[in-house]
């Protein structure tokens, strides 16, 4: 559903509304020959600008074309409101104090690695749509074959003993009422209820397994505390086509490109520096020396995209 015009990115749209919006506010005066003024709001002796608004509103990618106006002056506020708190820290001299200055620098920081990240990232290309299209069919529990399950679901407080015990007892169980008497018999500790899950909302690793399971089977996952035992109540077909998963699919290969780029590069850039660990953490790093890769350097996941992406992007589809 794309126009066949070439279409303003959102972001992009919302800040060029944005701007247009504040100066038509802030600089109209009545002579169009005055240059508009970049001035939204002044706080005492302090500006606010029209690109302070314009960059809160960036971040807001739920803003409908009918909100921006509102939606601009509510920025404003909330920016007056900072404004003064800030004016009133430095009068008691609190932008001074050890831990904001600390925060500050570790922002700026934040701030300055990631957009490193993110140039390196901009120079990976899109994926093709062949590999649109084998990465699709790679995944079938996930798009042709996606399914809505409905779980009774068991919440065990065990030791681990008790886990490899459960695991039997899972398997041989019948139905989940037995499992249930089984449960109360060994006097387990365990919270009963009904889960509705989509296949992005499984864990991926064990998304075929669950794609396997017949009505009435189940599935034993160890948990922090215990395990989690999923009986498979029922499940419906909800697949994704084609056509409407490749929008999706594109940015997850794209993540996962420039996920491997951003690594190659970390890798890279570690081999030629100079990096010298002192003190306890010299002996924690020569423990761990040629044992593990760094966290940079590590693989991406098996499937190529992580967990958290996948369902992010996928919730809410319908």
């Amino acid at each position: 559903m794309h126009s066949r015009s070439c279409p303003i990115p959102a972001t992009r749209w919302l800040s060029v509304c944005a701007l247009a919006l504040s100066v038509a506010v802030v600089g109209c005066s009545g002579d169009k020959k005055k240059p508009a003024s970049q001035v939204a709001a002044k706080v005492n002796k302090e500006e606010l600008s029209v690109h302070q608004i314009n960059h809160v509103l960036q971040g807001q990618t739920n803003i409908g074309p009918q909100q921006v106006e509102a939606a601009g002056r509510q920025v404003l506020e909330r920016l007056i409101d900072q404004e003064l708190a800030i004016q009133k820290a430095a009068d008691l001299k609190i932008d001074r104090q050890p831990q904001v200055v600390q925060a500050i620098e570790a922002a700026r920081r934040e701030i300055i690695a990631r957009a490193y990240v993110e140039r390196i990232g901009d120079s990976v290309p899109r994926p093709s749509p062949e590999q649109v299209r084998k990465y699709y069919a790679d995944k079938p529990a996930l798009f042709a074959e996606r399914r809505i399950y409905t779980f009774q679901a068991f919440t065990i407080e065990a030791t681990p003993g008790q886990v490899e015990d459960l695991r039997g007892r899972v398997k041989a169980a019948k139905s989940a009422g037995e499992f249930v008497d089984h449960l109360k018999a060994a006097h387990f500790k365990f919270e009963a209820t009904s889960l509705v899950r989509t296949a992005e909302q499984l864990p991926l690793a064990l998304l075929a397994e669950f794609a396997n399971l017949k009505d009435g089977q189940p599935m034993l996952l160890p948990a922090a505390t215990g395990a989690q035992v999923l009986f498979l109540a029922r499940s419906q077909s909800d697949p994704l086509d084609l056509a409407n998963a490749t929008p999706l699919i594109e940015q997850f290969l794209l993540n996962a490109s420039k996920r491997k780029l951003v690594e190659e590069h970390t890798k890279a850039l570690r081999a030629l520096a100079k990096i010298e660990y002192v003190g306890t953490y010299a002996a924690a790093a020569s423990a761990v020396a040629g044992s593990q890769e760094t966290p940079a350097a590590a693989a991406p996941a098996a499937s190529g995209l992580d967990d958290v992406a996948i369902r992010n992007a996928l919730s809410g589809f319908k």
